[in-house]
């Protein structure tokens, strides 16, 4: 089925800042380089727009109508190149989300995935409680292009293994995962669980990330960086460290999905109308019920 099909999709990182104008330069050069790679699909970070404070990123949240949105439309329109802006605090008339938008080849905006995950928790002495700030969205996203279906996600939403599967069941075969990801958990979980996400759904995943300033004290939070690309089999396809600035286009075979899929067809096999089940219960130091021994 998926035999001589091929998607060049670039993967990219760079160091935001809270200056958007100096973040879409980053942002365009990033999208022309990869254009000029071959790239069919450009995945740019969470939040490499502006990286503020919670607070700060609401106040200077973005519309589609944004002079940043336009220009990164025009990049689309220029290179022939789909992009998706991996996601921004976006202002709509009644609320704010943190959206990843889809740009078409020509400029369209096709729609925006709202994270459905927020990032309620506290690290390294920071309490990030973006739940106060932005509502949650409800509705999954899968993006088509070129015949290969991708699901569409935002950084803390990896943690939640539940959405993976239910993308994968839906037919995608790219999980795309932009990220600004804390330096402390980056360090500790950030590889293993996108190579999880995709060992678990025979899949492969696009993780484009921001990453820390040189300077202690100069971002509002340190972010890991390591953007990377993981195979179905779990191999790391393509990791841009600690770069304040790169890119680079992988390209997914996507004959290695159907390999992993039916070598584990864990898809097919998983079992959902059981998981929702209540759990028996066993105490152990009591009698043994009749007919057990």
């Amino acid at each position: 089925m998926s035999e001589g099909r091929v998607l060049r999709v670039g993967l990219t990182q760079w160091h935001a800042t809270r200056e958007p104008a100096a973040n879409l330069d980053k942002a365009l050069a990033a999208v022309r380089g990869c254009a000029a790679d071959g790239a069919d699909l450009v995945l740019l970070p969470e939040n490499g727009l502006m990286l503020g404070s919670n607070a700060e990123m609401r106040e200077q949240a973005f519309t589609a109508e944004s002079p940043e949105i336009t220009e990164l439309r025009q990049v689309a329109r220029e290179t022939g190149t789909v992009v998706v802006l991996g996601g921004m605090k976006h202002r709509r008339p009644d609320q704010v989300t943190n959206s990843a938008l889809v740009i078409d080849r020509d400029g369209a905006l096709l729609g925006a995935y709202d994270k459905i995950h927020l990032f309620d928790a506290r690290v390294g002495g920071v309490s990030f409680e973006a739940s106060g700030v932005e509502r949650a969205g409800s509705e999954l996203l899968l993006l088509e292009v070129n015949g290969v279906t991708m699901g569409l996600t935002i950084c803390y939403d990896v943690r939640f293994p539940e959405l993976y599967r239910s993308l994968a069941k839906a037919g995608a075969e790219v999980l795309l995962v932009p990220a600004a990801f804390t330096r402390t958990t980056g360090r500790a979980h950030w590889e293993v669980l996108l190579r999880a996400r995709a060992i678990e759904n025979g899949a492969f995943v696009v993780a484009s990330a921001t990453v820390h300033g040189e300077q202690p004290g100069e971002d509002a939070f340190e972010t890991y960086g390591h953007a990377l690309a993981v195979a179905p089999w779990g191999e790391v396809l393509a990791d841009l460290g600690d770069a304040r600035a790169a890119h680079r286009v992988v390209e997914l075979d996507l004959a290695a999905v159907e390999r992993a899929r039916t070598t584990l067809p864990v898809l097919e096999q998983s079992r959902p109308d059981v998981y929702t089940g209540s759990p028996q219960r066993l105490t152990a130091g009591q009698a043994v019920p009749e007919g057990v021994r």
